[in-house]
């Protein structure tokens, strides 16, 4: 059999496919120890190893059959797929307002790449047209790729180079940015946008998807019809994020750039604002507002780009009996900014007290949050927050521990001055920091409990 119709494959998985004649792309039925699995064979990554043959199932994962646990292989059928999409021109509607969409990398709107046998996104405006035809009817789209790169690449420089793109498209006269993103730093970029993008007339929303465009479960162009439609049509002029609502194709929200966090590592539904209530719910229909208070639109190109960021800054999540050692190696390093992760209102053991004493010494500038993730750090309550104030550290309000990573790196970028850093640190910008969380900013039910269980037989996910 010709060696190119087994893509990727070698050693002991090609020699399985040769054996049972089967080919990539082909369906096959698959008898294994642990069951039957029927599907197509999909290309093999040339870095990946030589024991597992990967099969697209019915519902759009794939799996990957270990060739030692394979009885019998048949394949039953074989239609080469051609996971390229189909790009048409993207049609200009006078009235429609213009958007621009920037990608960074990410899932939205996607194909199959043949050498690796990942997803990787189409980008051009044909090829989401050709992807997603009812953008044609919420905007006038254009695109550009400033990166491609996954969600866990970007970092300070991508910050700054985003923001400088984003001040020149509102220069430009676009109405809404929409930035496509890979979704496990979604929020980090979020937060960096919200203080280097400052006082924009135009929507800023930020867009993922948890699921690739080659699944039946995608939520790729929902969340992309949606984030156009907040950028185009909506009056939020803030950074946001836009993602599913529920786990269900209904509506996605919006949400503030500083108060958002990935919760969930595959739901759909994974973003959620944390001590607050969303911005707002939004549909291909409209925007549902949830708060009343939000920047609005305005008519001008006024924009306050403020590109800074100094990458010596860290986060130092506590955990029991850690050493002072930790701290001392990142002073060593000549890190400026370390932002601590506490217990319970903001504590760490007393074995750090001298490391800290030494870090304060030198200039670093130490914030408290919580891994509690919701309420806010309250170090005058017990002897061991008292202390630790004292000793240099500043507590961060209810600042999500990413959000004030983000916050003092934009800080330190801008200055080396302890006051003055302090009073970038502790002034809120779009609701970092809030005085009170509503009663509704912290819902976290607990499974198996009856009235709850009849609660969740009533609503989404």
């Amino acid at each position: 059999m010709n060696e190119d119709i087994f893509q990727g494959y070698k050693g002991a998985a090609l020699e399985t496919l040769k054996k049972y004649n089967v080919r990539v792309w082909g369906t096959a039925h698959i008898q294994t120890k642990r069951g039957p699995f029927d599907g197509t064979v999909l290309p093999r990554s040339e870095n990946d190893d030589d024991q597992h043959i990967v099969l697209k199932i019915v519902t759009g994962y794939n799996i990957g059959i270990d060739i030692r646990t394979i009885l019998e292989m048949e394949e039953t059928g074989y239609k080469k797929a051609n996971y390229k999409i189909p790009e048409k021109e993207f049609p200009y509607t006078p009235n429609l307002p213009k958007v621009k969409l920037i990608g960074t990398g990410g899932t939205i709107a996607s194909r199959l790449d043949y050498r690796t046998g990942a997803v990787i996104p189409a980008f051009s405006p044909g090829e989401l047209y050709g992807a997603v035809p009812e953008l044609a009817d919420i905007c006038n789209l254009t695109t550009e790729k400033i990166f491609a790169v996954f969600s866990e690449n970007m970092g300070p420089k991508q910050y700054m180079t985003l923001a400088k793109a984003i001040g020149k498209e509102i220069e430009n006269g676009v109405e809404g940015i929409v930035i496509g993103h890979g979704t496990d730093t979604l929020h980090h970029t979020g937060a960096a946008l919200t203080f280097m993008v400052q006082n924009s007339p135009v929507p800023i929303v930020l867009v993922g998807s948890q699921r690739s465009s080659d699944r039946p479960s995608s939520d790729a162009a929902l969340n992309l019809m949606h984030a156009t439609y907040a950028a185009g049509h909506g009056d939020i002029a803030e950074v946001m994020v836009c993602m599913f609502g529920p786990t269900s194709d209904e509506y996605g929200l919006l949400h503030k750039g500083t108060r958002v966090r990935k919760m969930h590592s595959s739901y759909r539904s994974t973003f959620r604002t944390i001590g607050d209530t969303p911005l707002a719910m939004v549909s291909r229909k409209g925007i549902t507002h949830i708060k009343q208070e939000y920047n609005h639109r305005r008519k001008d190109r006024n924009v306050k780009i403020m590109p800074y960021f100094s990458d010596k800054v860290t986060m130092l999540y506590y955990y029991p009996a850690m050493k002072p050692d930790i701290i001392d190696s990142m002073v060593e390093m000549g890190y400026k900014g370390i932002v601590i992760v506490g217990t319970g209102l903001g504590h760490v053991n007393k074995e750090l007290y001298p490391a800290i004493e030494r870090a304060q010494a030198k200039g670093v500038c130490m914030y408290m949050t919580l891994q509690t993730i919701w309420g806010y750090v309250h170090m005058f309550v017990y002897d061991t927050g008292r202390d630790m104030m004292a000793k240099g550290i500043i507590p961060a309000g209810n600042m999500l521990p990413e959000v004030a990573f983000i916050k003092l790196g934009w800080a330190l970028g801008q200055t080396d001055d302890p006051e003055e850093v302090k009073r970038i640190m502790l002034t809120p910008i779009n609701d970092d920091i809030t005085e009170r969380e509503p009663y509704n900013g912290y819902l976290v039910y607990q499974g198996g409990i009856p009235e709850v269980e009849e609660f969740i037989k009533k609503v989404h996910k």
